[in-house]
């Protein structure tokens, strides 16, 4: 199973379908707001989202659904990487709940060589996050830092750092 791309793999124009979705809990968000010590009761507390906000129900906190697409994308985009260097753009243009599932594909917008080695280079992105419906909720871009072939190859190939098993 490849995880991540080399430089010479990644194709301007290409979109990587991230296989599978996952379905967002409660649990899951409750748990990230707490992780992230985000208490805001639009995430956490469902009587104040009934009774206060126009969605009458919690609304799954958006740096979840971003960590959760950036997850996503890492065996078909970054797997490899050297390094993430920027995140351009993050918006969250509808909203998710308990129970909606997401899924992701990121579209190749450009790769640049680097001009300080020439091992590497950098690879510009674009994650879309949509829900079941195919409704649009999140969207990044983002520049990545990703090894050539021969980069991998002076660093053990595929599977860097693997040992052997004993005898």
């Amino acid at each position: 199973m490849q995880f991540g791309r080399y430089y010479e793999e990644f194709e301007v124009g290409a979109v990587y379908k991230h296989w599978p979705g996952k379905t967002v809990t409660e649990y899951d968000d409750h748990l990230f707001c707490l992780l992230t010590m985000n208490h805001h009761p639009l995430h956490m507390d469902a009587h104040y989202a009934e009774e206060t906000t126009d969605f009458k129900r919690n609304v799954v906190v958006g740096n979840y659904i971003y960590s959760l697409l950036l997850g996503m994308s890492v065996p078909d985009v970054s797997g490899k990487a050297i390094a993430n260097l920027e995140v351009e753009s993050l918006k969250h243009t509808k909203p998710t709940f308990h129970g909606d599932t997401i899924y992701g594909e990121t579209e190749v917008l450009d790769k640049t060589e680097s001009k300080s080695k020439d091992d590497r280079g950098v690879v510009y992105v674009e994650t879309r996050g949509y829900k079941q419906d195919g409704t649009v909720v999140c969207t990044f871009r983002r520049k990545v830092m990703v090894p050539k072939r021969s980069y991998g190859d002076t660093r053990g190939g595929e599977q860097p750092g693997r040992p052997v098993p004993a005898s």
